[in-house]
């Protein structure tokens, strides 16, 4: 008799830990909408895995009712790629911060990126080391003023979509913590993507940098100062929708223009091509308060071998031309010594 695999909800994918994390995170708000999108996407908890390094983000794998490794820090790509060469068929997510991530993380990130592994990696941007008490990140603007910092940093700050775009990542994206509606699609997006997905999420940190992304994440300020980009569509923004971007003519550089002005009409406005590298090289690079903040999926390069897929053909081959091994001829073979009892 066949039965029908019952529907899960969000209260299945959420354990029996205390969530802890500061009152008002913006982690609460990206824990609450994975757990309600994980049904939506057809996963079991039994085939998911999250992997997680060091810091306030990288609580997550105690609050999600799966597998999961908390593991060391900037270490989660590397144990993650592990998990994936040992069993394909996991769903394996990587949590991770920006310090993280992007400074004693940042070898293993990039490797994990470029071997295109099949690896969801949501890394969580606050622009401060928020567990170790508000030192500053690599993501942190100039300027900083931090306990390590106590003056100001000098340091430019790293664009972490910039860096995974040079590392070779296949699919980055952008959303923030409040964006309820807007970060279901970006998981469902990541997740289905073959290979290596990246989605960096703004995330507000309440006691250390409250209020860093306000100019475009604040809901009055939202409409002139984010751009929701879409594949097929103008990038357009603004509360009437009459601003977007353009190439300044006779050069290759974006502008900002609003339709109406300067003879700018709607035929002027780029049209998001996600699969465009270059495109996607321009619009992560555009700078506030000069332009608008890009989210949605930037970039996404399908139909690029993967990693995990890669191996295990390789190793099949190796067996169908070599026969299966044997550990102790291969102990044994070459040089050896006799050692004395």
């Amino acid at each position: 008799m066949n039965v029908e695999a019952q529907k899960l909800t969000a209260k299945d994918f959420a354990t029996n830990q205390e969530v802890r994390w500061c009152p008002g995170c913006g982690d609460y708000a990206i824990l609450k909408c994975l757990q309600r999108t994980m049904p939506d996407m057809g996963v079991t908890r039994e085939n998911t895995v999250f992997v997680s390094g060091i810091g306030c983000s990288s609580r997550f794998p105690y609050y999600m009712n799966t597998y999961g490794f908390h593991t060391i820090h900037g270490r989660a790509p590397a144990v993650a790629t592990g998990v994936k060469l040992a069993n394909p068929e996991l769903d394996v997510w990587v949590i991770t911060g920006d310090g993280d991530s992007l400074s004693i993380g940042g070898n293993h990130l990039m490797h994990a990126l470029r071997r295109n592994v099949g690896l969801n990696i949501l890394l969580f941007n606050n622009e401060i080391y928020g567990l170790t008490k508000g030192q500053y990140s690599p993501t942190s603007q100039v300027g900083t003023r931090s306990p390590s910092t106590p003056y100001g940093s000098v340091d430019r700050a790293l664009v972490p979509c910039a860096y995974a775009l040079g590392a070779g990542a296949t699919f980055i994206a952008r959303t923030v913590d409040t964006a309820q509606k807007h970060m279901p699609d970006i998981f469902k997006r990541a997740h289905a993507h073959s290979g290596t997905s990246f989605v960096e999420i703004f995330q507000n940190c309440i006691v250390y940098a409250d209020g860093i992304f306000e100019g475009f994440t604040d809901k009055k300020a939202a409409p002139d100062n984010q751009l929701l980009a879409e594949h097929g569509k103008p990038l357009l923004y603004g509360k009437e929708g009459n601003k977007g971007l353009r190439l300044k003519p006779g050069t290759l550089d974006l502008e900002a223009v609003t339709i109406g002005e300067d003879g700018v009409t709607a035929d002027d406005i780029l049209v998001h091509d996600e699969t465009n590298k270059v495109l996607a090289q321009m619009l992560i690079g555009l700078q506030r308060p000069d332009f608008p903040m890009v989210l949605g999926v930037i970039y996404a390069e399908e139909n690029v071998p993967v990693f995990e897929a890669s191996v295990t053909e390789q190793v099949q081959g190796i067996r169908e031309s070599k026969g299966p091994g044997d550990l102790n001829a291969y102990m044994a073979k070459g040089r050896t010594w006799t050692v004395p009892s």
